[in-house]
C-alpha cells in the first residue's frame, strides 16, 4: 500500500487479510488467535480513523507517543477482552498497566533489533542485535509474569452460549462499518450478547466418559466426586464454570460422605453414582426416575436409565439438567471421521 501511495492501514486491508487467512485455513474462524487478532486490528483502525477525522488533539507533541500507547492498549484490550474471556474463561484486570510497561519497549528496542539482526545475518554479525532483542523480550516477559502474579490480576468468567460471540461481532461490526445514526443500531445485538452471557447457566450435573468423575453444581460452585484422577476433565469443567478452584478444592465441596454408592438429586431425577466392581455387584435393581452412572460394566433390573462404562464409551460424557440428558455424541453428531452415533433412547420416567 505504501509503494502505491495508498493508506497502509484501512478496514479494506483488514477485510482482505481476513479473506486470505480464511481461504487458506477456514478452521481459523473459530480459533481465539484469528478472532482476537482481527478484533484488535479492526478496533484500532476504527478508533484512530475516527480520531483523525474528528481532529481531536492528543496533547503536546512530546506527550503524543504516550497518549497513543495508552489509547491503543486500552482499545486493543477492550476489543479482545470478550473473546479472551469466552475462550479462556479469564479476564485480565491489569492488562493496561502491563501494556504500558512493555509495548513502548517492543517498538523502540525489540522490533528495530530484530530488523537489524535480519540485515546483519548474511554477514554473520547478528549476535549483538539478537542480544539487544533478547534483553527487550526478557523485560516484556518479566512484566507479564509479575503482573500475572499480583493478587486480583485475573478474574474468572463462565463460558458463554454459542450465540454470544456471533451476536457481539455483528453488533461491533455494525457500529464500525455503518454510517450515520443507524450505526447505533449495532448496540442492540451487542447488548443482547452480554445479556445472554450473563443469563447463561451451566449443567447441574456433569459426568465424565469414564464414569468415575461426577461434578454437581452447588451454591458454592461445582462439587467434584473425587480430589484426584481425571484431572484434565475436572480442570475443563471448572474452567468453563468460571471457577478458579482446583480439583482438590472442588472435591471438598462434595455433599455428604465419600463412598462407593452416591445419590444425587437433579430436579425430578435421582442420580445414583456407582464406583467400582464391589458397589456394582451389590446393586441389582433400580426404579423409575433413577439414572445410574457406573464406572464399570453392569446390568440392572428395573425401569431406570443406566450409563455404565460400556455405554459411556459410546455416548461420551454427559450433561444432566433435571430429566434432560445430553451426551457428547449428541452434540458432536455424525462426522466422516467418527462412527455413526447410536443415540440411546432416554427412558427417564418422571419421579413419582
Amino acid at each position: 500500500a505504501v509503494l502505491v501511495d495508498r493508506r497502509a492501514f484501512s478496514l479494506r486491508a483488514v477485510a482482505m487479510a481476513a479473506l486470505i487467512v480464511l481461504a487458506l485455513r477456514p478452521e481459523a474462524l473459530t480459533g481465539p488467535g484469528f478472532q482476537m487478532s482481527f478484533a484488535a486490528t479492526t478496533a484500532l483502525i476504527a478508533v484512530f480513523g475516527w480520531l483523525r477525522e474528528s481532529r481531536i488533539g492528543l496533547g503536546p507533541v512530546w506527550l503524543r507517543p504516550v497518549v497513543t500507547v495508552v489509547i491503543s492498549s486500552a482499545v486493543a484490550g477492550l476489543a479482545t477482552a470478550p473473546v479472551g474471556a469466552a475462550h479462556f474463561n479469564t479476564t485480565s484486570h491489569f492488562g493496561l498497566a502491563a501494556n504500558l510497561l512493555s509495548v513502548p519497549l517492543m517498538g523502540v528496542l525489540v522490533i528495530p533489533a530484530a530488523v537489524l539482526a535480519a540485515c546483519l545475518a548474511p554477514l554473520g554479525l547478528e549476535a549483538p542485535a539478537l542480544r539487544l532483542m533478547g534483553l527487550g523480550l526478557e523485560w516484556i516477559l518479566g512484566v507479564a509474569h509479575r503482573v500475572a502474579a499480583m493478587e486480583g490480576a485475573q478474574g474468572h468468567v463462565v463460558s458463554p452460549g454459542p450465540a454470544v460471540l456471533p451476536l457481539l461481532a455483528l453488533g461491533m461490526l455494525w457500529l464500525i462499518l455503518w454510517q450515520g445514526r443507524a450505526r447505533w443500531a449495532g448496540l442492540a445485538p451487542a447488548m443482547l450478547a452480554f445479556a445472554l452471557w450473563a443469563a447463561g447457566e451451566r449443567p447441574q450435573v456433569l459426568v465424565a466418559d469414564s464414569g468415575g468423575l461426577v461434578g454437581v453444581m452447588t451454591e458454592a460452585g461445582r462439587a467434584l466426586s473425587k480430589p484426584r484422577g481425571a484431572g484434565f476433565v475436572a480442570g475443563i469443567w471448572l474452567e468453563n464454570d468460571g471457577d478458579g478452584a482446583g480439583q482438590a478444592g472442588a472435591a471438598a465441596r462434595w455433599p455428604g460422605k465419600e463412598g462407593r454408592l452416591r445419590h444425587i438429586r437433579s430436579g425430578p431425577v435421582e442420580i445414583v453414582h456407582v464406583i467400582g466392581k464391589r458397589a456394582a455387584a451389590g446393586m441389582r435393581e433400580c426404579r423409575a426416575g433413577q439414572v445410574v452412572i457406573a464406572s464399570v460394566p453392569m446390568q440392572l433390573d428395573g425401569p431406570c436409565d443406566v450409563f455404565d462404562l460400556k455405554r459411556l464409551r459410546r455416548t461420551g460424557s454427559l450433561a444432566i439438567n433435571g430429566a434432560k440428558i445430553v451426551t457428547a455424541r449428541d452434540r458432536s453428531g455424525w462426522r466422516v471421521w467418527n462412527s455413526r452415533p447410536r443415540r440411546a433412547k432416554q427412558r427417564v420416567a418422571k419421579a413419582q
